[in-house]
């Protein structure tokens, strides 16, 4: 008797059981695809069934994050009683058991540095800015929200930053910018709903490296992925069609390769398969709105000279703070620009000026062209590091120069728009801007508040992965901060 044999196609025993948990997977996801497409006809990122939770004060969100952690005493922290302790021991009860790096924990001394720089109370609501080396951010201070309280859990920038942006230490977890993708969707069918620009930063600086998984979508679907926009050639890898390849020859093999795509999903049952079907629709639409978005010869030349000289060079912060208006200005949810060269570890004064030389006017012109054009009131800007810097030098100390440490226990950060109450500065640290004394706002604390804004309950947004319902808040009670809202 011939020994039997199966067919093909036809599942063996153990093929069937380690593909059910895929196939039903699959098949949520799949039910997901036509309850957001029913929910939203026409659109291609359509919103999560049931969001946003309650009316959102804002639609979109512009995250710039200035990797290397700036020093809070430098910007938004004025401690004119320093001036008194300068190369003075930081006192005992002041730093207390607390962690310090392994850059500074072997010093003899904790010398304070005062900071050099001149502040002076802006605006009609009289926050002390740094006008040394924050001019033009200075004059917009009746539009942000300065929290002197920021704190995290890291003392070192790779799961600083993995924390600030995911809200874990542990790489792996989705992205602030792909959590809103996936909720929330977008409002354009021809861009990403998640863009992301790493703009060059002034030479001489330490800058850090940038890791994807601050942009990355994690557990979501890779369709959720923060699109990073390049500053130098093609804006996209690969977009643009290669010579004597048309539209429509593009347009043929696309849809052929949509068709083997379709087979394979329907016979694997992969989510994934038709994540990449969608984007290689998107990258297909992309090839016409790319470069309209790009091509900046029709903006008003009084708007180009807000943002400073460098807003027409391709890579430059300037250049990147426009884009951002513009792709909000088109519906996309989240922008996200990454500005490194902040770790200012020595010669903070001359470095940490050059970085507000690079950044400081076109931040401030973005700010200004939303609010010129309508666009703050539903455009959440939010500006920040992922720790501060030491009061106490590190290195050598001269009233010209020092550096700062890492310092994880308190930081500024700003907001504006989109549902903040503008010309406030909330929280209070001690005389030394090393602890905090009134409102604390942890890290996670900030990103349940942007949740807030763009209409989402950060308790009730989660994504079931490895058995848990994950959030971008984590598992501990985190809160709003409603004294930053208007």
């Amino acid at each position: 008797m011939s020994a039997f044999k199966l067919a093909p196609d036809e599942p063996t025993r153990r093929s069937f059981f380690e593909g059910a948990g895929l196939r039903a997977g699959s098949v949520a996801l799949g039910l997901l695809a036509t309850f957001r497409a029913s929910a939203a006809p026409g659109r291609v990122h359509p919103p999560v069934p049931g969001l946003p939770h309650h009316k959102p004060t804002a639609k979109a969100l512009i995250y710039l994050h200035m990797n290397g952690a700036p020093s809070q005493i430098d910007t938004w922290d004025h401690k004119p009683v320093l001036k008194e302790y300068f190369n003075k021991d930081l006192p005992q009860s002041v730093r207390g058991g607390q962690r310090l790096s392994t850059m500074t924990s072997g010093q003899q001394r904790f010398p304070v540095a005062p900071s050099k720089f001149t502040f002076q109370r802006m605006g009609k609501c009289g926050t002390w800015a740094n006008t040394d080396i924050l001019p033009y951010t200075a004059r917009i201070v009746d539009d942000i929200a300065v929290i002197k309280t920021v704190h995290t859990n890291a003392i070192n920038h790779d799961p600083a930053c993995t924390f600030v942006m995911t809200g874990s230490e542990v790489p792996g977890k989705a992205s602030i910018g792909s959590w809103l993708a996936y909720g929330l969707g977008s409002e354009s069918n021809n861009l990403p709903a998640f863009v992301v620009f790493t703009p060059r930063f002034p030479d001489g600086s330490n800058g850090q490296a940038l890791f994807t998984r601050m942009w990355s979508s994690g557990f979501l679907p890779t369709a959720f992925n923060g699109v990073a926009l390049r500053g130098a050639g093609d804006p996209v890898l690969y977009l643009r069609n290669p010579e004597g390849v048309t539209p429509a020859d593009r347009r043929a093999m696309l849809d052929a390769l949509g068709g083997l795509n379709s087979i394979s999903s329907a016979r694997y049952h992969d989510p994934e398969i038709q994540n990449r079907i969608s984007q290689y629709e998107m990258a297909y639409r992309m090839q016409s709105s790319v470069p309209e978005l790009t091509d900046l010869s029709g903006e008003p030349r009084h708007i180009l000279e807000m943002y400073g000289p460098a807003v027409t060079n391709p890579g430059s912060f300037a250049h990147s703070a426009i884009m951002a208006r513009r792709l909000v200005e088109r519906g996309v949810r989240v922008v996200q620009l990454l500005h490194r060269g902040w770790d200012q570890h020595g010669n903070l004064p001359r470095e940490l000026g050059n970085q507000c030389r690079d950044t400081d006017q076109p931040t401030a012109a973005l700010v200004t062209d939303l609010k010129q054009r309508g666009l703050l009131d539903e455009t959440l800007v939010v500006w920040g590091g992922e720790f501060g810097r030491t009061v106490y030098s590190q290195g050598t100390l001269t009233p010209e120069t020092y550096g700062r440490d890492h310092h994880p226990r308190n930081f500024c950060m700003w907001m504006a728009g989109g549902g903040v109450r503008g010309g406030q500065v909330f929280g209070e640290t001690d005389d030394f801007s090393y602890n905090i004394t009134k409102d604390p706002v942890h890290v996670n604390d900030l990103n349940a508040t942007i949740l807030h804004c763009l209409g989402i309950d950060h308790e009730r947004f989660t994504f079931k992965f490895q058995g848990l319902d994950q959030r971008l808040t984590g598992v501990e009670p985190q809160k709003v901060i409603n004294g930053l809202l208007a």
